[in-house]
């Protein structure tokens, strides 16, 4: 399918959370919630979550295959190097000898989410994603593989394509074949449209928790990596709460353990509670009806990093970097030209730096109320001078 930047994108909802924490059916049950609101939905997912029964009304289901993926992207790219393999003596690998590799699973996740975003008639994409960490490292990929590819195949060197039988003769070894540009390029227009899906006003992310100890660690944690990365937390789903009103002291030690981290959970964002059934759910509609669980309003966007003005105070300029729940010790930058390498715990991001602040240089930095402010002071050889 090719990607039209003009298509209207439909809302996508991305549902992850920590390992064991119910967001597969919470994914289920909130395409099933809105699809019974009126909605036109496509639930992206790697297990049928009806097991094979009939997908009910207004809700379509699209499953990932890995395995199909790998084996037909390789077998593509084999085609497209047919002649370089032929060259090196190499013997094409045949679709049954083709066993998917580690990773395969995120390439076709992120393929997935593109196609999904493009389908006709969608009101709002679900998405089931793996465990929140690995979410996060998945969704980041698009950004870091097109970088790499600019750096190591940038485009302006396939304009020297006409010279290189040229050079081959003259350094003595061959050139990069034109098929690895076009590879490189056609790779690069795919990462650019998962990208700008991940990207998109209309999508957010909504997490899963069952509140305690470690899922409070995994949330403080993977919020962060959403911040980074620029991903807006749509709603936080409180997931298998026990009743608070029980007489017996094991229901309400950890009623009282749950209501802690609840409390602390609904200060900093919106939370919608699913009680524990008592037993794992039977299938995603025993969810479907609780309040909130259908993602309205819609996701509206991340609010970027605004570049705060404090030269006639400072004398610099101050970029504001929201990470909710930082700590100084996990933090990390460095100015590498006109950009900056940002690490925030177990994450790190290269952002390009805006036009005004590529003229100065890094002065310091301040985590404050889980904002860093990062300042910046204008470089005299470059900043223009008022007259």
């Amino acid at each position: 399918m090719i990607y039209d930047p003009e298509h209207r994108m439909p809302h996508t909802l991305l549902v992850t959370g920590p390992g064991g924490s119910g967001r597969t059916t919470v994914a289920a049950a909130t395409a099933l919630a809105a699809a019974r609101a009126g909605r036109s939905v496509l639930l992206l997912c790697a297990e049928d979550p009806w097991a094979g029964a009939p997908t009910p009304d207004g809700l379509r289901l699209a499953r990932i295959d890995s395995g199909e993926e790998f084996r037909t992207e390789l077998a593509a790219l084999q085609e497209r190097g047919a002649t370089l393999l032929g060259m090196l003596g190499g013997s094409p690998l045949r679709a049954e000898e083709l066993t998917e590799l580690p990773g395969a699973e995120q390439f076709a996740l992120l393929r997935g989410l593109r196609r999904a975003a493009t389908a006709p008639g969608t009101d709002l994409v679900v998405v089931d994603l793996p465990p929140l960490h690995q979410a996060l490292t998945t969704l980041a990929l698009p950004a870091q593989l097109r970088r790499y590819l600019a750096r190591l195949l940038p485009a302006e060197r396939q304009a020297a394509r006409a010279l290189r039988p040229v050079l081959a003769q003259l350094a003595g070894v061959p050139m990069p074949a034109q098929w690895l540009y076009e590879t490189a390029a056609r790779w690069d227009e795919e990462l650019a449209a998962v990208q700008a899906v991940i990207e998109a006003p209309a999508t957010g992310v909504r997490l899963v928790a069952e509140p305690g100890p470690a899922a409070d660690a995994a949330l403080r944690t993977g919020r962060l990596g959403l911040a980074l990365y620029g991903l807006p937390v749509h709603d936080l789903v409180a997931n298998r709460l026990v009743p608070q009103d029980r007489a017996d002291p094991w229901l309400a030690g950890l009623a009282a353990q749950q209501g802690e981290h609840l409390a602390r959970w609904r200060r900093e964002l919106t939370v919608v509670p699913l009680p524990h059934l008592g037993r794992d759910p039977g299938e995603p509609g025993e969810l479907a009806s609780a309040e909130g669980l259908d993602p309205v309003p819609a996701p509206q966007g991340h609010p970027g990093w605004p570049v705060e003005d404090r030269l006639a105070e400072d004398g610099v300029l101050v970029w504001a970097v929201p990470l909710p729940g930082a700590r100084k010790s996990e933090l990390d930058l460095i100015r590498r030209g006109d950009e900056l390498l940002l690490a925030a715990g177990p994450y790190r991001r290269t952002v390009s730096l805006p036009s005004a602040l590529r003229r100065c240089t890094v002065s310091g930095a301040a985590l404050t109320d889980g904002v860093l402010r990062i300042r910046f002071t204008p470089d005299p050889q470059l900043w223009p001078r008022a007259r």
